[in-house]
């Protein structure tokens, strides 16, 4: 029996040019891709592997380097980015973060925090992640940078798109996977205030100097309602990261306006304890400054005609809530239903929302706790929690809260889909 007998049933009979095309092959479908920070770059991965012709838009100049480490844990983890081909490299750039400890105003020590707890199975750098999947995906997908989507216009046909830059085009698909302040998502689902969940806290990060001497450790220091964080990552003598956690109320302020988010945090910490003086030091000359609200997006669909999210975009959490590894899961997913249905994506996103939507909601439940982790609302909290990780993390305990900390991230069955 022929491959070709064996899979007529597989075979997507009627594109808009109503010519056969047999499931798997996605070389007759053209996507746009919103976004090359994590998400996009992880779809374009997906998408190539089945042949689609891929097209990637990014405001920033160029790939964005840096950002916060972000880890992956648990076996689908794995098995998604095995079947990407990722897996072993993400392990050669690995942070290799070890320990953390919550400490005191004087640096002592108060509690022992496993790597396992704080960094997952393998850890890396946001930057080093999507410049790993760049690399693999850069000669064979258009990325245009400097440049973003103006408008959407869904036609039977196709996609109409204009740019603030560059001249209008089509596409079959469009997928929005730029972040949680997606532009993609405010042209077909409307704007922010509809779906951002703000979660009553700001985070902020930048390097600042080792002063501590850490290496690949990391110090955790909390008073009410605030906490600072610094660890060093990669092993750089003189370099650290710092992350700052407040409670507040919503701020208003202008996203692009680094003097004023500067002007926010040295308001906020002032007269901080431990390393607080020397980390707003550091903040004044920053010019890495990452500042936002700790939120999640909540959508009714994550598709609309020939437009579907992707990561922060559709279901996002700022931290706490494996952002990185939902995304690259939903990319994985995405793709993989797209080439099942042949390209057809009213059968692929309806089959893509039904195996995302739930999975990536449990991962974000564990995002509403990221907040109160780093800065609980009273000394009786920060108490409270400095018990409770103790006691999670003794041996005894140690396997069961590892395991707890994957059930989110595990929590979803994958289909078989073609290689």
């Amino acid at each position: 029996m022929t491959n070709d007998v064996k899979n007529v049933h597989n075979v997507h009979k009627a594109n808009d040019t109503g010519i056969a095309h047999k499931a798997y092959d996605l070389s007759h479908l053209t996507v746009l891709i919103s976004g090359a920070s994590v998400a996009g770059p992880a779809l374009a991965l997906n998408l190539l592997r089945h042949g689609a012709q891929v097209t990637v838009v990014e405001r920033a100049p160029e790939l964005r380097g840096g950002g916060f480490a972000v880890d992956f844990r648990g076996h689908v983890h794995r098995k998604v980015l095995t079947e990407m081909g990722i897996w072993d490299e993400i392990h050669a750039r690995q942070t290799h973060m070890g320990r953390q400890m919550v400490v005191d105003a004087d640096g002592a020590p108060k509690v022992d925090l496993p790597s396992e707890m704080m960094s997952g199975d393998v850890e890396i750098f946001r930057g080093e992640l999507a410049r790993l999947m760049y690399e693999r995906t850069r000669d064979r997908a258009e990325y245009v940078f400097g440049d973003s989507v103006a408008t959407l216009t869904d036609t039977p046909h196709g996609v109409d798109v204009t740019f603030d830059n560059g001249p209008a085009r089509r596409f079959d698909l469009v997928i929005g996977a730029d972040g949680l302040h997606s532009r993609t998502r405010s042209l077909v689902f409307g704007e922010d205030s509809g779906h951002l969940r703000f979660l009553d806290h700001y985070v902020a990060g930048f390097d600042v100097p080792n002063h501590l001497g850490l290496d690949r450790t990391g110090r955790v220091y909390s008073e009410p309602g605030r906490a600072i964080a610094i660890g060093n990552y990669d092993g750089d003598p003189d370099r650290a990261g710092a992350l700052l956690v407040f409670r507040s109320e919503r701020l208003s302020y202008d996203r692009r306006d680094v003097a004023a988010q500067k002007r926010i945090l040295a308001d906020r910490f002032a007269g901080t304890g431990w390393e607080g003086p020397n980390v707003l030091k550091a903040l004044e000359t920053a010019d890495d400054l990452y500042f936002d609200a700790i939120a999640q997006i909540h959508v009714d669909r994550l598709t609309r005609g020939r437009v579907a999210l992707l990561g922060d975009a559709g279901y996002g959490a700022t931290m706490g809530g494996m952002g990185t590894g939902v995304a690259v899961v939903g990319a994985y997913v995405l793709a993989g239903e797209l080439a099942l249905a042949g390209g057809d994506h009213r059968t692929a996103f309806a089959a893509y929302e039904s195996r995302i939507s739930a999975f990536a909601k449990g991962c974000q439940k564990t995002s509403g706790n990221a907040g109160p982790f780093f800065a609980p609302a009273t000394e009786r909290r920060i108490r409270s929690r400095d018990r409770m990780y103790r006691l999670l993390s003794s041996r005894p305990l140690a396997a069961f809260f590892k395991r707890l900390t994957e059930k989110s991230a595990t929590n979803i069955k994958l289909p078989e889909y073609p290689a």
